[in-house]
């Protein structure tokens, strides 16, 4: 579609495409009146299957909580659905990425302890994602830059009655919704979702960022339902303590303890924070929120600040000595700085096409 001076909700501009979710695409767009970036995601009011009203629906229940982005404008402009909303940072999968696909335990437990809040809000507000993943969670922008953020609520559903919390029935013979990687093994067995496979899919999420990869990534079969087999297979087969080797034994707890629970239990959020907190005190880790990406990205500028102070040239050193200290330290700030700058692009271009 072109998007040459679209707007939306009349006081919103449509920009440049930054990503895809479920069901749409993301695109950055500006409000007219004050010129704040924000998200709009688009739908096609011809899609099959309609859903981003129902999203918008979905986010206006759960407004208000922390990390949950705000649903500015919701309507139908020409041939699209669109919604308006915060615009969020960089996903953990952009973040994993950009660390080389490896977080360090501390990174993994600083999240674990937001992901779990997040989560647990979710499912108080009566209820469940369905699609756990690390695409799924960004990082905040500006102020908020190290609050972790839920989106993509298509694939969301209520698992009880929000007044008399009536739990949704036991069923069988579903189909799987989510992602296959991160599903549950009752969601692979056509188990109706609830509260403890979002749990779960956790589980799987923190295992991937400590381990790199997990053991079902990567099979290949001649269908989407013998790919599907196949990984259930993998991850029914795969005992906790091969999953879990060479980390705290905290996380074979955790995938123990949300696989132990029955389809309407309400799973012990205080008790998973707590085992993660303490395994957090006792390797003397500082709540300071500083990820390997905070870190990395300040490596990366450090090597690119020496890289062009070593090339150069010897002229312009000589040049310096004549100036004096106070010329060379002058040089030195321009340096960082710009070098910090160009990181900074180089991070938000690698991370466009996650505003949401």
């Amino acid at each position: 579609m072109t998007t040459m001076d679209l707007r939306v909700g009349n006081k919103y501009r449509i920009g440049r495409k930054i990503g895809s979710g479920s069901f749409g695409d993301i695109y950055l767009g500006t409000n007219i009146i004050s010129g704040e970036e924000i998200a709009i995601k688009l739908e096609s009011v011809k899609a099959k299957h309609p859903q981003l009203e129902y999203e918008a629906r979905v986010y206006k229940s759960l407004a208000g909580g922390v990390g949950i982005p705000f649903v500015r404008w919701f309507g139908t402009e020409c041939d699209y659905n669109a919604m308006v909303l915060d615009l969020l940072g960089p996903s953990l999968e952009d973040l994993f990425n950009f660390c080389n696909r490896k977080f360090s335990l501390k990174t993994v437990l600083l999240l674990a302890d937001q992901l779990i809040s997040r989560i647990e809000y979710i499912h108080a507000k009566s209820f469940i994602h369905r699609d756990i993943k690390p695409d799924n969670f960004l990082m905040g922008i500006g102020k908020r830059g190290n609050q972790v953020n839920v989106i993509d609520f298509g694939l969301a559903k209520k698992y009880r009655d929000p007044k008399t919390h009536f739990h949704i029935p036991y069923r069988e013979n579903k189909n799987l919704t989510g992602t296959a990687r991160y599903a549950s093994i009752n969601t692979h067995l056509g188990v109706e979702q609830s509260r403890r496979d979002d749990m779960e899919s956790l589980g799987y999420v923190m295992l991937y960022f400590c381990r790199g990869s997990l053991p079902w990534q990567g099979l290949k079969a001649a269908t989407k339902k013998q790919k599907y087999d196949r990984i259930m297979e993998k991850k029914m087969t795969t005992p906790t303590e091969v999953l879990c080797r060479g980390f705290p034994n905290e996380f074979a707890i955790y995938l123990n303890y949300t696989r132990s629970l029955r389809f309407d239990d309400k799973p012990d959020y205080s008790y998973l924070r707590k085992i993660f907190r303490d395994l957090f005190v006792r390797e003397g880790f500082q709540y300071d929120y500083v990820f390997d990406w905070t870190v990395y990205k300040y490596q990366k500028n450090a090597q690119a600040i020496a890289q062009t102070t070593n090339n150069a040239p010897a002229a312009a050193e000589e040049a310096e000595e004549k100036n004096g200290r106070s010329t060379q330290k002058a040089t030195a700030g321009q340096t960082t700085t710009g070098g910090f700058q160009k990181e900074r692009r180089a991070v938000q271009s690698k991370t466009e096409g996650t505003g949401m």
